[in-house]
């Protein structure tokens, strides 16, 4: 399968994920949100293991990549799910295609990688769309000026935090692909869950066992959600072994405008005349970095 169709695969069932975790698991914590998004993954990936080189193998390098990408993965996910369950879908997700701009800069330093020059209007058609997407908002607070959306993306909690998560993401995606020098894709996604899925049960699940019982309550939304994100996992490092990072994370991206659609169609957010060419304009941005 190309990395392309994979990557939207990708993209599918992440957006989804999120609009079932929104939808069917509001009364979680971001912590409990960690677990289901972490450590049942983690669990389902499990055959994946299966032929991985032993452990005792994976040079000092490989375990250096991995400390550093575990706890940035975790605050991202912190972040990620505490945005997209208090604050609207329209005007969180859109920021992460500010990710594959992030990327351009991260994977030129950490790998060597180049993209075309014509990264740069896409850059500048993502930039767009995230004025666009805060132009009403800034202009219901009296800002005058053309700079008054931007400082509505500080006003807005939830597109801050997503912000915050792009660049974590950014990170996170670079050194993953660093990683894979030392295994497959398909067994490097299973592991690297697994070891978040192990992290987050001793940080979270250990001190406080009834959160366990507290996921217990949603037995079919907690698989629908894991089983989702599953999917993610294994597509996206499987493309993203294919393909330069910027790239394909930009393709990935595309899962925001799958957001602002659940958004309108689930949760009937308002301002969708506004949100959705916005949210256009930040994905044609992500198509010029990709061609």
């Amino acid at each position: 399968m190309s990395w392309i169709a994979l990557a939207l695969i990708c993209a599918f069932t992440l957006a989804s994920a999120d609009a079932a975790a929104k939808a069917w698991l509001r009364d979680l914590t971001a912590s409990e949100l960690l677990v289901v998004r972490f450590c049942l993954p983690g669990l389902l990936m499990t055959p994946l293991l299966i032929g991985m080189p032993p452990i005792a193998e994976l040079p000092w390098a490989f375990w250096g990549w991995m400390g550093v990408m575990l706890p940035l993965e975790m605050a991202a996910m912190w972040l990620y799910v505490a945005a997209i369950r208090d604050h609207p879908l329209s005007l969180t997700l859109p920021y992460l295609a500010f990710t594959p701009v992030f990327v351009i800069g991260v994977a030129w330093l950490l790998l060597g990688e180049q993209v075309s020059a014509r990264g740069v209007l896409g850059i500048l058609l993502v930039v767009a769309g995230a004025w666009l997407l805060n132009s009403a908002h800034a202009h219901r607070r009296n800002w005058q000026g053309w700079v008054a959306p931007f400082v509505a993306i500080l006003d807005e909690p939830g597109s801050r935090m997503m912000l915050g998560v792009a660049a974590l993401y950014a990170l996170t995606a670079t050194l993953g692909k660093g990683a894979m020098r030392y295994l497959p894709p398909e067994s490097f996604g299973a592991f690297y869950f697994a070891l978040l899925g192990i992290a987050v049960a001793v940080v979270i699940v250990l001190p406080r066992p009834s959160r366990l019982v507290r996921l217990a309550r949603h037995p079919w939304a907690v698989l629908t959600v894991g089983g989702l994100l599953g999917i993610m996992v294994f597509t996206h490092f499987l493309a993203i072994q294919k393909i330069e990072v910027a790239y394909m994370i930009a393709v990935k991206r595309t899962s925001l405008l799958f957001g602002i659609l659940y958004g309108a169609l689930i949760f009937r957010e308002p301002g969708m005349a506004v949100r959705l060419p916005a949210g256009v304009l930040m994905l044609s941005g992500v198509v010029v970095i990709v061609l």
